[in-house]
């Protein structure tokens, strides 16, 4: 079976910048890491302080390298200031991450999911961040991690953007790194409340907030089913209680062809299909940026407290001072 591969084309034409921050490769004891997934860590020169931090696992056949020259988070982390880690997946003969074991599907059990885990809490301990600031995005096979890591470390994150990814489980499988024909072709699909049993069965002690969501598809995805955008807003609006009726629809948003369907009145959970737009999803930073607000500073900024509170509105994307 084909993994999927995404492609570099017109970004290739972009020659990186050069700067003074480069990406950091760490090897010190960051803490469990079973699979041997490689730490990267991009420190810009200013920080925000207290900082923000995005986590941006790579994509199938892709590397960390290739995500941070390519992509635009570490630009837009000069400007904002905030740090981002890349780790890149040990399976070298696809570079697909670990989203069907039943270690990286369960909460500090293993897989390259807690190896994740331990590069944030690792960040966290070593840096000026703010532990209620925590993000992750990814596209495609990074799409799928981040949906595993806001399943099974709930508690580390205050937000996730999936493109092109699957719903946490969705690949469940005997053994690590399993490519799942059944889930990857839509033939995975399952209830809202057989979906909330499998992501609480994640981390069955966990009883705090839960990250909001937003998930990103083409209706055009040859590799991976649009149906696995409908499971994973079944998933997702169980999880955050929202209910699986859109609250709102808006057509050619933020793009035309694209719709962006709003979940719930308190905006935990976004998700934009795409007409006519295959695996190679583009991607939409300004929403991205949006959702997490990594341009904003202040105590009213949104966070895991916002998520706690239940209340207030996010902040006005005042520039991050540095």
């Amino acid at each position: 079976m084909v993994r999927p591969l995404l492609s570099l084309s017109g970004l290739a034409l972009l020659a990186p910048l050069v700067r003074a921050a480069d990406l950091q490769h760490i090897t010190a004891d960051f803490g469990p890491n079973p699979t041997n997934v490689t730490f990267n860590l991009y420190v810009p020169d200013k920080l925000a302080s207290p900082a923000p931090l995005l986590v941006y696992p790579h994509w199938c056949h892709g590397t960390a390298q290739q995500a941070f020259e390519y992509k635009p988070w570490r630009g837009l982390a000069d400007t904002h200031g905030y740090i981002i880690i890349y780790p890149s997946s040990p399976w070298t003969a696809d570079n697909c991450w670990d989203v069907s074991s039943s270690d990286t599907l369960t909460h500090n059990a293993g897989g390259d999911s807690l190896g994740i885990a331990s590069m944030v809490r690792w960040t966290l301990q070593e840096y000026d961040v703010d532990p209620d600031r925590v993000f992750v995005t990814g596209v495609s096979s990074g799409g799928m991690m981040t949906n595993v890591l806001l399943g099974s470390y709930p508690d580390l994150f205050a937000a996730g953007s999936s493109f092109a990814g699957v719903p946490a489980g969705c690949y469940a499988g005997d053994g690590y790194a399993v490519w799942s024909a059944d889930c990857a072709e839509g033939r995975v699909s399952h209830t809202a409340d057989e979906w909330l049993a499998l992501a609480k069965a994640m981390y069955p002690e966990y009883k705090g907030v839960r990250p909001k969501v937003q998930v990103f598809h083409g209706d055009s995805d040859e590799t991976v089913s649009p149906v696995n955008y409908d499971e994973q807003i079944k998933l997702w609006s169980a999880v955050l209680n929202t209910g699986s009726e859109p609250a709102d629809v808006v057509a050619d948003t933020p793009v035309p062809g694209w719709t962006k369907s709003v979940y719930g009145t308190k905006g935990l959970l976004e998700g934009f299909l795409a007409a006519g737009v295959t695996h190679d999803i583009p991607d939409q930073v300004d929403e991205v940026m949006r959702f997490f607000e990594l341009d904003c500073v202040g105590s009213d900024c949104f966070s895991r407290k916002t998520l706690e509170a239940l209340e207030g509105s996010p902040c006005k994307k005042r520039k991050a001072k540095m």
